[in-house]
């Protein structure tokens, strides 16, 4: 195993009517003035939007809105948010949603502290030094930002999708009501039962491990692998969406990944996928995660062997997710998910993008130049 550093500040008010507690929880953590920030009208038709504004007006706390968040939130929507900030003097940001409209209010929350461009600390030209603080009222299950170190924005001008990784953007609380995911589509069901095993999977498959370590990890794997075809059927299940919601929070905040050494390759390969594409990022993940697995196996085969026994019953692993995949809706390759072939000059250029023109590599548990990135792109697309 390797040393490791584990901070997770965040307050998780967790149950049924949680988001009862979010005038007290603004207070507590010094909020004035509050950004709302969330993303299309599910939040408004639910009666989620209209029951905070009813309750911070109750609470005398100032507020101003901001919707729009899409899926891979948009930098130009960042920058809009900073700016609509400092004219309004907001002092803390609300996320009312799932991983992009808290990926949003941290791009935000850094560009209120900084004086250049926000896209500097995505672009690795500075490191965040302060953010504006970060609340959650979630109501997506899917890519654990509510607990993480980590910020995903894309860059909408110049069709780039990167990553910004520092404590200093971890929310101060997250609200989770399980009740609140009940009218999620299948798909985006699916979508962020496949986000949560990719975050746990992306820290299991390491050369160094910790044997409790990874008995939280496989606990969290077998669990959602269990609820998740079970909540398709029964989406009000408050047991199986509750396990599901605490899996993603716990699968991103760096639990499942003390002692090892985090891979994260298919993560990256998929952000070129979603950038180039507009797919959902978990449908992405599944279209790449065999032929990761496949490529990468040789260089340590206990870990699947591993992985096979204790998570999967004894099953052949690469087979086994593909056909796990499969039963919760969700492609298994390239043309699977976007309908077709990608084209030889799109593989190129998703590679290129990848590799950062050819000088940057990727993941640990085998390190991906522009030459590997490519093949596994083309055995995704058979």
């Amino acid at each position: 195993m390797t040393d490791f550093h584990f901070y997770t500040p965040t307050e998780i008010c967790f149950g049924k009517s949680s988001e009862d507690q979010l005038p007290a929880l603004l207070k507590k953590y010094g909020a004035h003035k509050v950004l709302v920030h969330y993303g299309g009208g599910s939040a408004e038709r639910s009666g989620l939007l209209p029951k905070i504004r009813t309750m911070l007006s109750g609470a005398g706390i100032p507020f101003v809105e901001l919707g729009g968040v899409v899926p891979n939130p948009l930098l130009s929507l960042v920058r809009k948010g900073i700016e609509l900030c400092r004219k309004e003097g907001v002092d803390f940001i609300l996320a009312v949603g799932g991983g992009s409209v808290i990926d949003s209010s941290k791009g935000i929350g850094y560009g209120l502290k900084y004086e250049g461009d926000v896209w500097d600390f995505f672009d690795a030209k500075a490191v965040p030094q302060a953010a504006v603080p970060v609340g959650v009222v979630l109501t997506i299950p899917a890519s654990g930002s509510e607990m993480s170190d980590s910020t995903v924005i894309t860059n909408d001008a110049e069709g780039l999708k990167r990553g910004c990784n520092s404590d200093i953007c971890r929310p101060k609380f997250a609200i989770m009501n399980p009740e609140r995911t009940f009218t999620l589509p299948p798909y985006q069901t699916a979508c962020g039962v496949t986000d949560i095993l990719m975050h746990t999977m992306e820290r299991y498959f390491s050369k160094s491990h910790m044997d409790i370590t990874d008995a939280i990890a496989e606990g969290l794997l077998r669990t959602v692998m269990e609820a998740g075809p079970k909540v398709l059927e029964n989406p009000e299940d408050y047991d199986l969406r509750a396990s599901i919601m605490w899996a993603g929070s716990l699968s991103h905040n760096g639990l499942t990944g003390c002692g090892g050494v985090s891979d994260f390759g298919t993560h990256r390969l998929e952000h070129e996928l979603s950038t180039m594409y507009g797919v959902a990022h978990g449908a992405g993940l599944a279209a790449l995660w065999c032929f990761w697995a496949g490529y990468v196996k040789a260089e340590d085969p206990s870990r699947f062997e591993s992985f096979s026994k204790n998570v999967l019953g004894g099953r052949e692993p690469i087979s086994a997710m593909r056909d796990f995949f499969h039963s919760i809706g969700m492609p298994a390759s390239i043309p699977e998910l976007i309908g077709r072939k990608a084209t030889e000059e799109e593989i190129e250029e998703m590679s290129m993008r990848c590799s950062r023109g050819g000088e940057f590599k990727v993941g640990n548990f085998k390190k991906l130049g522009k030459k590997e990135m490519r093949d596994i792109y083309n055995l995704a697309n058979q």
